[in-house]
């Protein structure tokens, strides 16, 4: 593995990230069943949304059932492109954690968390005292160190806090469904709508009018379901100003590869291991060492983030979820990649140089496993 650059090591196993933690935390939970084999097997072939209830009748479903409930009492109100209020929650959908508990499981040994967190935390350790004792050596050296250290350790204690607005916002949202949901079903009842999911597609001042007078011309709904329908086919430009106008570039870099695909480099270290482009996080079936490939992260894929050598992302910058949650796992990543779903094939060996931000394709052929 390339070395990482001071400032990315010194980022990893911060405390109070509640987003990395959720990570770490579902590596527990595969602790609690990875004991238990009837368990892992239903798991395997789990397809109903209400698997939790079946779990109490094999051996160790009891305590399963309890950390999943734990976990979700926690993180259940987060999912993949959270920020939309109609998107499912893990806890209306329990079973999109399987796969990857199911991965924590094959992938790791026991209590793999705290040593994953420990790891990092002895290499930021580490990195901090090698950093004070060069400077201590400069001219005007104790005090050098001395500013370093302050700053250093503001950052550590502090940009863990970077995930809570998000989280706290996540959290009302859920609140809100709620509560919205318990209206559209009413709406259900008195024939005003089809299916409660009609709701999503009323602003709220409609919506409000609705539950007031009971009327709605559901030419409106059907309208505006095709136009969503339409859409959902369209790619937006990367760029584009308040005026409109769309905005094209490229990566400007010298003394790259010929065929290396470029992106924005935001956490450093150099990898080589196996594609996987995953656009769907139920489709995740990783191995230890893949280096995923997709559209874009947010908080939710964190979960993944521990089973992989490395990240790749079509959209992101600097101060992205993905970004941020690399760098405290000591995960190389290369972001802002475009069209990387689509130039990298699931699969393929790649070597990717997070301190560089490009990528080279090792192999065309496809890996199956390692």
């Amino acid at each position: 593995m390339g070395e990482k650059n001071v400032a990315d090591t010194l980022s990893q196993s911060v405390p109070n990230n509640i987003t990395s933690e959720m990570g770490l935390a579902l590596l527990d939970v595969a602790d609690v069943i990875r004991p238990f084999p009837q368990v892992i097997d239903y798991l395997q072939h789990v397809k109903d949304e209400h698997f939790l209830d079946e779990l109490i009748k094999f051996e160790g479903g009891q305590e399963t059932a309890d950390a999943i409930h734990a976990y979700l009492g926690k993180y259940g109100m987060r999912c993949a492109g959270e920020i939309d209020i109609t998107k499912t929650r893990w806890s209306e959908s329990p079973i999109t954690l399987v796969p990857m508990i199911l991965g924590n499981i094959k992938n790791f040994e026991p209590h793999a968390s705290k040593r994953k967190f420990e790891q990092g935390l002895q290499e930021a350790l580490k990195k901090e005292q090698e950093l004070l004792e060069r400077l201590k050596q400069l001219p005007d050296g104790e005090q050098k160190a001395k500013e370093t250290k302050r700053m250093i350790d503001l950052i550590r204690n502090f940009s863990g806090f970077r995930e809570y607005p998000k989280y706290g916002m996540i959290n009302r949202y859920f609140v809100y469904k709620q509560a919205l949901l318990k209206e559209a079903e009413q709406l259900v009842q008195a024939g005003v709508i089809h299916e409660k999911e009609d709701v999503y597609y009323l602003n709220f001042d409609e919506l409000h009018e609705v539950v007031r007078t009971n009327k709605l011309d559901y030419q409106m709904i059907s309208k505006r379901k095709d136009d969503y329908k339409f859409f959902e086919k369209l790619t937006p430009p990367r760029v584009i100003t308040s005026d409109g106008e769309i905005i094209a570039g490229e990566y400007k870099r010298e003394n790259l590869p010929a065929d290396a695909i470029v992106g924005l480099a935001v956490s450093s270290g150099v990898v080589e291991g196996r594609a996987r482009v995953i656009l769907n996080m139920a489709d995740a079936d990783l191995e230890d060492g893949d280096i995923l490939v997709t559209t874009f992260t947010d908080p939710s894929w964190t979960p993944l983030f521990v089973s992989i050598k490395g990240l790749i992302t079509e959209v992101g910058g600097l101060m992205t979820h993905g970004a941020v949650i690399a760098r405290e796992y000591g995960l190389p990543a290369v972001v802002g990649v475009e069209n990387a779903t689509k130039l990298i094939k699931d699969g393929q060996r790649i070597r990717m140089h997070g301190t560089e931000g490009y990528i080279e394709i090792l192999s065309t052929e496809r890996i199956n496993s390692h």
